[in-house]
């Protein structure tokens, strides 16, 4: 039985649609969480948001009845996934930006994701790198370095924020190849509750230790704690689950290098953080490396 071909413009606009709005609501996400990291502290913060968005994300996932994991050792697949992707990901974001790191820089830094997956993926999944996707590797970190010695120079961030941004870095790219790996039958609803319950049980010890638990209960961060909850945790990672069950992993962001872009014009529209030539400079070289890595190869 072949395919109906009246069904092709919508699945073509369905895998158009879905990475669009991720990007949208990916780049929007970094300057909603430093509005809401003017108000609380950062894993604070962080904290009440998984607390928020695991009972919610539970909630669908039962009111949907979706199926949970058939065995534990599946549940702690997921949990490995979830630790790297919410806690080690998102905790090296945020931790940046509460340390001066700006949004378009952080976003810099983590949307070299695809990169790094690229330069790893080969042993893990089998993946080939192509010589055009080595010189898209050397072109965008060497971009990113020069963004980050600017803003350094500057005195915009600390060289401790942009580690923390390198190692959110770490965590998307690994969480991103593992849960590829080993948790290809995930459901995105009952699987995204047990990482965000897992990134609450591993934050919210952080919180208690190292900050004294202050928020400042604003509008302002109402809102930024209403729009990560739902927005940023909810939609955004269900859309990135099914994004990694489709094609390569390698390839599974081919728009991602639309973020930081996005993300530096946000952030001086709203947050009026400064841009200067040279960090637009070093922006459109990683950008253009991205761009290399994550583009289809032509075929003849």
């Amino acid at each position: 039985m072949t395919d109906d071909p009246a069904t092709a413009p919508r699945q073509d606009l369905t895998l158009l649609t879905i990475p669009a709005t991720f990007v949208l609501l990916w780049s929007s996400g970094f300057i909603v969480a430093k509005i809401g990291l003017a108000h609380a502290e950062t894993l604070t913060f962080l904290a009440l948001r998984y607390g928020v968005v695991t009972l919610l994300m539970a909630g669908v996932a039962v009111a949907m009845r979706a199926p949970w994991p058939k065995s534990w050792r599946d549940v702690g697949h997921i949990a490995v996934a979830g630790a790297l992707l919410q806690a080690l990901y998102f905790g090296g974001v945020w931790l940046a930006m509460g340390l001066g790191v700006g949004a378009g820089v952080a976003a810099l830094i983590v949307c070299m994701q695809p990169m790094l997956t690229a330069a790893v993926v080969g042993p893990l999944l089998g993946e080939r790198v192509t010589r055009r996707q080595w010189l898209g590797l050397i072109l965008g970190f060497a971009g990113v370095a020069l963004v980050v010695a600017h803003k350094l120079a500057l005195g915009l961030g600390s060289t401790v924020g942009m580690a923390w941004a390198f190692a959110g870095l770490i965590g998307i790219t690994f969480g991103t190849i593992y849960q590829k790996k080993f948790c290809s039958g995930m459901d995105p609803r009952t699987g995204s509750a047990i990482q965000f319950f897992v990134a609450a049980l591993l934050i919210s010890p952080l919180a208690l230790m190292f900050e004294d638990g202050v928020i400042h209960w604003t509008p302002g961060f109402v809102g930024a704690l209403a729009y990560v909850a739902v927005f940023l945790s909810l939609v955004s990672m269900v859309l990135l689950t099914v994004m990694i069950r489709r094609g390569a992993v390698s390839r599974m962001t081919g728009m991602f290098f639309l973020v930081p872009p996005m993300a530096t014009l946000l952030g001086y529209l709203i947050l009026d953080e400064p841009v200067g030539l040279m960090a637009l400079g070093g922006m459109a070289v990683a950008v253009v490396g991205v761009a290399l890595v994550v583009a289809p190869e032509r075929t003849a």
